[in-house]
């Protein structure tokens, strides 16, 4: 059964994962075996647990413990579990907009681009993109609208970020991600068709016949204010673009990965 323990001051160094840990500090890059996360909210957590991450501590209001957190707690029985009064955790930025409930969980081994790749006919490849509200959301929408997996290159944001898992309603979760090093070559190696989203001369529209009738597609998104390296641009088998009215040119990033992913979804 946990063991309940009080605090009384937000600066308990026995809270430092939730209270001082730099993001990058809880990734842990050099022993990514001993790397964190900080899951918010009773939903978000329990969709954690359902996907086999591993809890370690837990830190939450009073009335929670009996409340929206019992089922949590009752599920993690080895997690340590923190508490105060409202008062003292209210002084954690942003603590107000979790329903009073923060996690930290052990990160999983990240899968291999081959493995995510190898089943899959819809994936996404994210290159540079470091916005975390953005991947947050792009991880949602992946979710719901049918796609198998998603790639980053390195130079985007960690999908497990905070604010990320708070906007994708742990949607990160739930549609295995990985990090790789070339958006067109990797996936042309693990057999997919590239589709770099991007306005350009050759650029066809996404409801074009031909490219959604191809069976392993990768769909490449770019950061809305320097898009998609040209290289990238050049290299993927298509290039294209969002049809657009009234003189816009563009959808922010998040927004175009919900319109390509149901129009691109797999048939």
């Amino acid at each position: 059964m946990s063991v309940t323990e009080y605090i009384t001051d937000i600066n308990d160094p026995r809270t430092a994962v939730f209270t001082s840990l730099t993001e990058a500090q809880l990734r842990n890059r050099l022993n990514p075996d001993e790397g964190l996360l900080i899951a918010e909210s009773p939903k978000v957590i329990n969709v954690a647990l359902d996907a086999g991450y591993t809890p370690v501590a837990m830190l939450c209001e009073e009335k929670h413990i009996t409340g929206d957190a019992a089922g949590i707690i009752a599920r993690a029985p080895e997690m340590k579990v923190y508490t105060g009064a409202r008062e003292t955790l209210a002084s954690i930025t942003g603590y107000k907009l979790t329903r009073g409930v923060l996690c930290a969980m052990r990160r999983k081994t990240l899968p291999s681009v081959d493995a995510i790749c190898r089943d899959a006919r819809r994936v996404v490849v994210i290159d540079g993109v470091t916005d975390t509200t953005n991947i947050g959301a792009i991880f949602r929408s992946a979710a719901a609208l049918g796609i198998d997996g998603v790639l980053l290159t390195r130079t985007s944001c960690d999908p497990l970020n905070r604010r990320s898992i708070r906007v994708s309603m742990g949607s990160v979760f739930l549609v295995p991600w990985t990090w790789l090093d070339d958006p067109v070559g990797d996936l042309r190696e693990a057999g997919f068709t590239t589709a770099a989203m991007a306005l350009t001369d050759n650029s066809v529209p996404i409801d074009d016949k031909e490219l959604n009738a191809v069976e392993k597609l990768a769909v490449i998104m770019g950061t809305e204010g320097d898009g998609l390296a040209k290289t990238v641009i050049e290299g993927a088998d298509y290039v294209a673009r969002i049809p657009m009215a009234h003189g816009v040119d563009s959808l922010n990033v998040a927004a175009a990965a919900a319109v390509a992913f149901w129009q691109l979804r797999a048939r």
